[in-house]
């Protein structure tokens, strides 16, 4: 059978989510805790790659398993794993469905600090200058006229297609937090790092909205902004056609 596990984690002591020698990532930390459980090898397949330090509000991966599921492998799981892993569901799935090539589309949120906080900043970048937040929302409309996001792609990436869908792009004052919610069918890499640091020079007045077109139009990732720290970024949502899924199993 094979199964879609959703589970969330705090980024911060992880070196992204893949598989990497000599490193811990959450992927390795989450197929070794099934592995131990299951007694059996498993792997783990996600719904994407998230860098050294992203966090992520909701993930999914799937793997296959010839056992029958206990109902309270997801209590034996959150009991197994670190404090900053959690698991929330299983779920039976069809057996060709695919964590990463079935998902329709990917959220993600980026928090920036308006007001200096001491308990946020693992989860924000802290930002206290003056942000132009409407302008930044004209700039953020720009990117649906586009689907060639190469500027915004981390150089020497093997991808075939630099090309990606936005269906959401926008700014919001959340308290004290200055809040950007992108959604995508799909996300090259450092991609929403690279968008956010762009739009804040357009907050900061020190790129137009004619400059920023300009950039997205040239591919070239020299003309964007720098990469905003990852501890700021959320993967939020993961969405799937409903028909691959089964029962759910605990």
């Amino acid at each position: 059978m094979r199964y879609f596990i959703e589970f969330s984690y705090n980024g911060k002591n992880y070196h992204g989510w893949q598989l990497q020698p000599k490193a811990i990532t959450v992927q390795g930390v989450l197929q070794n805790a099934l592995t131990t459980i299951l007694r059996e090898e498993i792997s783990v397949i996600g719904a994407g790659r998230t860098d050294s330090g992203v966090h992520a509000l909701q993930m999914f991966a799937h793997f296959d398993t010839e056992r029958e599921l206990s109902d309270d492998l997801v209590r034996k799981l959150n009991a197994f794993l670190p404090y900053d892993i959690a698991v929330h569901s299983i779920c039976a799935v069809k057996p060709d469905a695919h964590a990463r090539f079935d998902a329709l589309k990917r959220t993600y949120q980026y928090h920036i600090s308006i007001e200096k906080s001491p308990f946020r900043y693992d989860y924000s970048m802290p930002l206290t200058l003056p942000l132009n937040v409407d302008v930044m929302n004209e700039a953020a409309q720009i990117l649906f006229d586009y689907t060639d996001f190469q500027c915004f792609s981390k150089t020497h990436t093997d991808v075939k297609t630099f090309n990606c869908k936005i269906y959401e792009a926008h700014w919001a004052i959340v308290g004290s937090e200055l809040v950007f919610t992108i959604t995508a069918d799909r996300f090259l890499r450092n991609m929403v790092r690279a968008i956010v640091g762009t739009l804040i020079n357009v907050g900061l007045q020190k790129l137009s909205l004619t400059g920023f077109e300009d950039i997205i139009i040239s591919k070239s990732r020299s003309k964007a902004g720098a990469s905003v720290p990852a501890c700021g970024l959320f993967l939020t949502q993961v969405t799937y056609p409903k028909e691959i899924f089964l029962q759910k199993s605990n």
